[in-house]
Formats: C-alpha cells, sequence, structure tokens
C-alpha cells in the first residue's frame, strides 16, 4: 500500500483518502507541546521552573534533555505488549519517571515517552480536564480539526485504515494517542506556525534547535535536532524542515512544514510498514511536487 498523503498550500488542503483515520503516533507529541505552551501563556504552567521535588523543567521534558529514561526502551514493556497486557497504571509510569536519570538536565538528549507522560500529567493538573479534552479545548478546535480525537481503548485504535492486527493497546503510549484524518494532521501543522495559536516568541521557542546525534541511517535528514515536541532538520532539500515523525504497531506516519518555501508547504504522509523513513521521504517527494 503506498503512503497516504496529506498536505496544505496556503489555504489549500488535499489528502489522498479524507475518510481514512489513522494514528498521530508521536506527532501527537507536537499537539502536547502546543498545550504546555498555550498554558504557559497564561501563567498556568512555567517553562523553565524546575518542577516540585525534580531537577528538570517543562521546557526540558518537551526537548528531551530532562534526563529521564523512557519506558518503551525497557524489557518489561515488550513483554507486556506482546503479551496484550493492559496498561501501567498512572501510578507505574510516576514511579519510572522518578526513577534515577540518564544524565543531569540539560547535560545531553534521549528521546523519552516518559517526559511527555510528565508533560500530559501536567497538562491534566493544570486544567482539571482529561487530555483529550485539555487538547480538543486549546489546540484542536482553536486550529479548527474537529475529526481527531484521543484513542483510549483497543476497538478506537481498530479504526484505523492499517487495522490493529497486533491488538495494540493505545493506553501502552502514555502521553496520548491522537487519531484522525490526514488532512487534519496537515492541517494541525499548518496552521500552528502559520496561524496566531502561540504568541511569536513561543512559536520561536518551539523552533529552537538542540542539535542531536543520531543514526540517520535509512532516514532521509541531513542534519538531526529537536526543538520543543519538534524534530528539526535545518538543511533539507527543501531549506528548514520542522514536524515529527512516529512509529506504532503496523504502521508509521509523518508531519512536516517547509517555512522556507514560498507560499509555505505542509505535508503529512502515513504508511502500513515499522519504517518511518518511509514516510519521511515521501513527504520530501511531495513537498518537491508541491514546491
Amino acid at each position: 500500500m503506498a503512503p497516504l498523503i496529506a498536505s496544505c498550500v496556503g489555504e489549500t488542503i488535499k489528502s489522498d483518502n479524507d475518510q481514512a483515520i489513522v494514528p498521530w503516533w508521536s506527532i501527537t507529541k507536537t499537539a502536547l507541546s502546543a498545550c504546555a505552551l498555550r498554558l504557559a501563556a497564561g501563567d498556568r504552567l512555567e517553562l523553565d521552573r524546575a518542577l516540585p521535588g525534580r531537577q528538570y523543567t517543562l521546557r526540558q521534558l518537551l526537548q528531551h534533555t530532562s534526563g529521564l529514561g523512557c519506558y518503551t526502551d525497557t524489557p518489561d514493556y515488550e513483554a507486556a505488549v506482546d503479551g496484550h497486557a493492559e496498561p501501567w497504571s498512572v501510578e507505574q509510569h510516576a514511579r519510572f519517571a522518578g526513577g534515577p536519570p540518564s544524565f543531569e538536565p540539560s547535560r545531553g538528549w534521549k528521546y523519552s515517552n516518559s517526559g511527555y507522560f510528565l508533560v500530559r500529567s501536567l497538562i491534566e493538573q493544570a486544567t482539571g480536564m482529561d487530555i483529550g479534552r485539555a487538547l480538543k479545548s486549546l489546540v484542536l478546535s482553536p486550529l479548527g480539526i474537529e475529526r481527531s480525537f484521543v484513542a483510549t481503548t483497543r476497538a478506537d485504535l481498530q479504526h484505523s485504515v492499517f487495522g490493529d492486527e497486533d491488538n495494540f493497546h493505545p493506553g501502552w503510549v502514555a502521553h496520548g494517542l491522537l487519531m484522525g484524518p490526514p488532512s487534519e494532521v496537515a492541517s494541525f501543522m499548518h496552521r500552528l506556525f502559520t496561524g496566531a495559536l502561540l504568541p511569536a516568541q513561543l512559536i520561536a521557542a518551539m523552533r529552537e534547535r538542540h542539535p542531536v546525534e543520531t543514526d540517520l541511517t535509512g532516514r532521509p535528514w541531513r542534519t538531526a535536532g529537536y526543538g520543543l515536541g519538534l524534530m528539526i532538520d535545518i538543511a533539507s532539500p527543501h531549506g528548514l524542515c520542522i514536524g515529527h515523525s512516529g512509529q506504532g504497531p503496523a504502521s508509521v506516519s509523518a508531519a512536516y512544514h517547509f517555512p522556507d518555501l514560498s507560499p509555505p508547504v505542509t505535508v503529512a504522509a502515513f504508511a502500513p510498514t515499522d519504517d518511518q523513513g518511509v514516510a519521511e521521504r515521501a513527504v520530501l517527494e511531495e513537498a518537491a511536487r508541491l514546491r
């Protein structure tokens, strides 16, 4: 199956199949970052104050520089998912996140789904809402994203156009898993950076790049960096490239915005594979066609 592609150029939105429902996977992190930054803009969260009893800040959680480990890297996680076990409780995730750090905050970089579990928790505490309602109220609805939702059951994930043959429970995505039409993923990423959801200084903070040393074998990127909920390539074939990729059982996702193109272009791609490079290359190829 060829990747499903959706794109935005100016106000024009196109999609291969807008009736399809796809998992956002870790593109959800960009939505969580935008939500946390909206709360920071309203003084309901603080970016640079250490969390109570912790050494790291919200900014460091969003940029993966907190030093926290990642529960999805553990044998326990792999065994539980392979055995179709129920997801960990909030208390289990909190205990894991409270473990010894890999490094002192801002002294390294490590991709951490556990860090984004804490971001979710901070958002829910600040708003008094579950993450689905918080994202809808603060990010999705203001951007005109109305059909996407946070999956909470195995039945939800079975609505994916790619199915859920592994019987994966979306609760294992501890920070929350958005699902929706491909066009809404592209629209979300496009409107986030071309609209007025966040003040200019917070958009700039999102785009502030922390260089990342990582193996890019099989990936189309020329440089690797991470902002606040954003993967960043500063030397893509189309100039600056900001967005996020994701992977889960049965499919991958990628949604990237190219602000250096005139007009700016955003492309999202989704494919039934475990190779994120497939979706990322589809994004770059479609952006080349649209420029």
